[in-house]
């Protein structure tokens, strides 16, 4: 089967987004009207607007993501949309103002409702923040300040600025989280207050963690956490049950996580972190998603929470000290 125009540029935008590299939004001929222009929007993406101001080290920044934002003002909403030029939906619209600074996020609303940083309450939230509503969650903006935010509501609408109208459920500081991973794996310069905050300093793999954490969006501590439990960071470890490598993947789970070698360090954690990030999107729990990675998903769902192996009953609170040791 052939692959039309469309399809050429949806797959290119997928492989740059994979790895980590920021794309202009596709332009089309459309002009809407709102809180903003569309035809201003695609004409600043395309590069005919002035880029939005960046620190002094050329980190992003709450600001950044501000203005990567408001370029979109004036985009028709359309369920599933990821391409300005024929809409945007909630979460496309965090996903591809994100993407514009070089930072790759989870497609899904639930899914962008996990990465970075939790921030405890509105009255801690700083422009850029992710703001996400509902259990689950089915609604995302980006935060603005004073009670502000940018977003793609609903059939009908377009983005745009509105209120705050409820407490948010979730709310995530990506540019002091996956930002930096982000950066960092596509060789951008940050900040020192961003260095600090990934706490893996003399951490073996370090680069691979954050590599991964911003592949799959996944904490690069989490993945460091699990491989200090799993091997110690010992890229040539092998359980007594079979399982190799770094991450102690399983023979069967590795291939099914495309990984062919399991006591290669960039493979096993690339895989690690593709096993969490399924993990997580698929309880929604930090300590559940660590259990299902030592026990499996099924043995989750099986006892409804931790199961009662004295194994996993050990396994996640060392995860979970590991990670409070790396500051996660």
């Amino acid at each position: 089967m052939t692959m039309g125009v469309d399809g050429v540029l949806a797959r290119i935008q997928q492989l740059r987004s994979e790895l980590g590299i920021a794309s202009a939004p596709s332009t089309g001929p459309a002009a809407v009207t709102g809180d903003g222009s569309f035809a201003q929007a695609l004409a600043g993406a395309s590069g005919a607007g002035a880029a939005p101001a960046r620190s002094a080290s050329g980190g992003v920044t709450g600001p950044d993501v501000v203005a990567a934002a408001k370029k979109y003002l004036g985009v028709p909403y359309v369920f599933g949309g990821t391409d300005p030029s024929r809409g945007l939906d909630c979460s496309g619209l965090v996903q591809r103002a994100y993407a514009d600074l070089g930072v790759h996020l989870p497609r899904l609303a639930d899914q962008q409702a996990t990465v970075g940083q939790p921030v405890a309450s509105l009255a801690d939230a700083q422009p850029g923040d992710i703001l996400a509503f509902g259990s689950p969650v089915h609604h995302v903006g980006i935060y603005l300040g004073n009670n502000k935010m940018i977003a793609a509501p609903k059939p009908g609408d377009h983005v745009k600025i509105e209120k705050v109208y409820e407490t948010p459920t979730h709310i995530r500081r990506i540019v002091n989280g996956l930002a930096d991973a982000a950066a960092h794996a596509i060789g951008t310069p940050r900040p020192a207050a961003l260095q600090s905050s990934a706490a893996l300093a003399g951490v073996p793999y370090a680069n691979l963690f954050v590599q991964a954490g911003s592949k799959y969006g996944v904490s690069p501590k989490l993945l460091a956490a699990v491989a200090k439990v799993e091997s110690g960071y010992n890229p040539r470890a092998v359980s007594g049950a079979g399982a190799q490598g770094l991450m102690q993947l399983m023979p069967g789970t590795a291939r099914g996580l495309g990984v062919t070698d399991a006591f290669d360090p960039a493979q096993a954690i690339d895989g690690g972190a593709r096993l969490l990030a399924r993990n997580l999107r698929e309880f929604h729990s930090l300590p559940l998603a660590i259990a299902a990675y030592n026990a499996g998903g099924g043995a989750v769902h099986r006892y409804g929470g931790i199961p009662p192996f004295a194994e996993t009953q050990a396994y996640v609170p060392k995860v979970q000290r590991a990670l409070a040791e790396l500051g996660g």
